[in-house]
């Protein structure tokens, strides 16, 4: 097991509570909160335009453009059928960092999120236009094999999904679909993708056994060890945690920050404390629009919207 978050971020993170920042008094209305953290405000300029259908442009703290980008979208847009689901969205993923994107249900983040990988293909009636590119290459060019594309990409869903297959199956399938049978090569990644997922010491000696009958949290870290084995550009989890107990999701959100010393992650969660812990930069998204996005020090503590400092503390959403 993990014991503590890798150093590189308990420097940086240990300080971040999630409570209610300080508005900026020079950028941001002070609106009037009825009936105190419970109440809904009586506007939002941003939030409001935005429920008007009106085009907003997104608060992007500086320091991002300084980021080395791994994922970047272009004003990218989404439709499921007549319904757009995500507006003209740009913004870039750093590389070797964990970036949360949160908002209420129904903003658009999970929808994004699969996006990037292009598992909405598989939705009838999608339709997107601008673009997203991984490490510069386009995503969404008509010549792009799907399939080589979701293997840069590992995949973590919301509930756990082990196959109906043994341990050791699980972790090396994305492997033996690729054509590998040398069964050095596939102990080899099996135990090196367990012990990513902090799991070999726990299944072991249970590699035949059916992963079926791990626990949840057990299964949520196979599932990401599997999404590791084939050595991703990108880890992209949708709401990892959201099936689990407290102790299972401690262990994920352990495993999260040490697998980041080695990937990418972008990973969608509704969990604010759980956003603040694990991510080095946070998009707050609302109604398919990016509303701000910058280092997750400055959303929770410093944020430049008053509708982000009462979203991270829960006055609204």
């Amino acid at each position: 097991m993990i014991e503590a978050m890798s150093e590189k971020r308990s420097s940086t993170k240990s300080a971040v509570e999630v409570k209610a920042p300080e508005a900026p008094a020079s950028t941001a209305p002070s609106p009037v909160v009825p009936g105190g953290m419970g109440g809904e405000p009586a506007h939002y300029d941003v939030i409001d335009a935005i429920r008007r259908g009106e085009s907003v442009e997104p608060t992007v703290h500086e320091s991002m453009s300084e980021a080395d980008a791994v994922i970047q979208s272009d004003d990218f847009k989404l439709w499921y059928g007549d319904s757009q689901a995500i507006h003209g969205i740009s913004m870039g993923v750093p590389r070797g960092a964990v970036t949360a994107l949160i908002g209420p249900s129904g903003c658009g983040k999970s929808t994004f999120l699969r996006s990037i990988n292009r598992m909405n293909d598989l939705v009838e009636g999608v339709r997107v236009e601008g673009g997203i590119t991984l490490n510069g290459s386009p995503v969404y060019e008509p010549t792009v094999d799907v399939i080589e594309l979701r293997k840069r990409l590992g995949m973590v869903f919301q509930k756990p999904n082990p196959f109906p297959m043994s341990i050791f199956e699980n972790v090396v399938y994305p492997l033996r679909i690729d054509g590998e049978r040398r069964k050095s090569v596939l102990q080899e990644a099996c135990e090196r993708s367990l012990k990513s997922a902090a799991l070999w010491d726990e299944v072991k000696d249970r590699l035949k056994e059916s992963a079926l009958g791990l626990s949840g949290g057990q299964q949520q870290r196979l599932c990401i060890a599997r999404a590791v084995v084939a050595d991703p550009e990108v880890l992209l989890l949708d709401e990892p945690c959201s099936a689990l107990d407290p102790v299972a999701t401690i262990r994920i959100e352990e495993l999260i920050s040490e697998i980041s010393e080695r990937y990418t992650v972008l990973i969608v969660t509704h969990n604010m404390q759980q956003a603040a812990r694990v991510s080095d930069y946070t998009a707050f998204m609302y109604l398919g629009r990016l509303v701000e996005y910058g280092p997750t020090g400055d959303i929770f503590q410093n944020p430049k919207l008053i509708e982000t400092a009462h979203y991270v503390s829960g006055r609204f959403g």
